[in-house]
């Protein structure tokens, strides 16, 4: 097996199962369901929900346990809870909830913060973010902390920023994402989904490879991971693709993408089929028992 069955067998591995994603769908038409019942008077399982995240950006990968949900509300409900004298943002969040315990009455089901929070049995959280509409396609949302306060967000633009760049780099941008989310959690990585989406979107623009395929993501990761570690130590946050919205460091990654990088440069000079058990396990190292033995 080649450099590119590698990859593409890794990509496999990678890529969220079907049953999940019955899995996920079935919860969020249910979820959107019921909220659309109440809030919208309709019984519509599609209508004013949106996933987002890195679901919603199409970037999430096997193992994902946590899914992003936008919901839209009428706006008149925006004047009802801003008129509310104290923390109005939580008591909207709390109405959200008592909808949800409708159909999940024996769910955990949290409602605070910013988002309401369904954590299932089988360990998938499902994070409902409910919205208002701004003209320019922004979203208003609740923000509960601090006595309560209305912040903004524009997770649609973040969406077709990543979609629009895939298709220009012969969509390698979300494979890369996806298996820089692999090496994240076998490696237990300080970087959040948002952060590695926002690096890889900037990295990639300007790869020489972008415009190959599967045989040259050994490339790709190899170059990727010396992205990483040259980033700014002090920088705190980077701005997401689209929204603008900030992705902020959240521990030191740089260490361990210079550890693996090196890796990479010595599995990347193993191309001939006589080193091929040599080159996987050194891929092993970095990606963990998700890349192909």
């Amino acid at each position: 097996m080649g450099v590119y069955n590698e990859f593409y067998a890794f990509k496999d591995n990678y890529n969220i199962g079907t049953d999940l994603i019955s899995s996920i769908g079935r919860r969020y038409r249910r979820i959107t369901a019921r909220l659309n019942k109440d809030f919208w008077d309709t019984d519509s399982e599609t209508a004013h929900s949106l996933y987002v995240g890195s679901y919603g950006r199409d970037t999430a990968a096997k193992g994902i346990s946590d899914l992003d949900v936008g919901f839209r509300l009428p706006y008149d409900l925006y004047a009802k809870f801003d008129a509310y004298q104290v923390n109005g943002q939580s008591a909207l969040l709390q109405s959200v909830r008592a909808s949800l315990q409708k159909t999940y009455p024996t769910s955990n089901i949290g409602g605070d913060g910013q988002v309401v929070v369904i954590k299932f049995d089988d360990g998938v959280t499902f994070e409902i973010l409910p919205y208002f509409d701004n003209k320019g396609g922004t979203w208003t949302y609740p923000d509960s902390n601090g006595g309560g306060s209305w912040k903004t967000c524009n997770p649609k633009a973040e969406i077709e920023a990543v979609h629009n760049r895939n298709l220009l780099v012969n969509r390698n941008l979300k494979p890369l994402c996806r298996m820089m989310r692999v090496w994240k959690d076998h490696n237990d990585v300080p970087m959040t989904g948002a952060l590695i989406d926002t690096l890889a979107y900037q990295f990639i623009d300007t790869w020489s490879h972008k415009a190959q395929s599967y045989g040259y993501h050994d490339f790709m990761a190899r170059d990727f991971l010396k992205y990483l570690y040259e980033q700014n130590e002090s920088q705190q946050f980077w701005l997401m693709p689209g929204s603008g919205s900030r992705a902020y460091r959240t521990g030191v990654f740089w260490r361990k993408a210079l550890t693996d990088y090196n890796i990479a440069v010595e599995a990347c000079l193993l191309q001939t089929d006589s080193v091929a058990i040599e080159r996987r396990a050194k891929w092993r190292s970095v990606f963990g028992p998700t890349f192909p033995v």
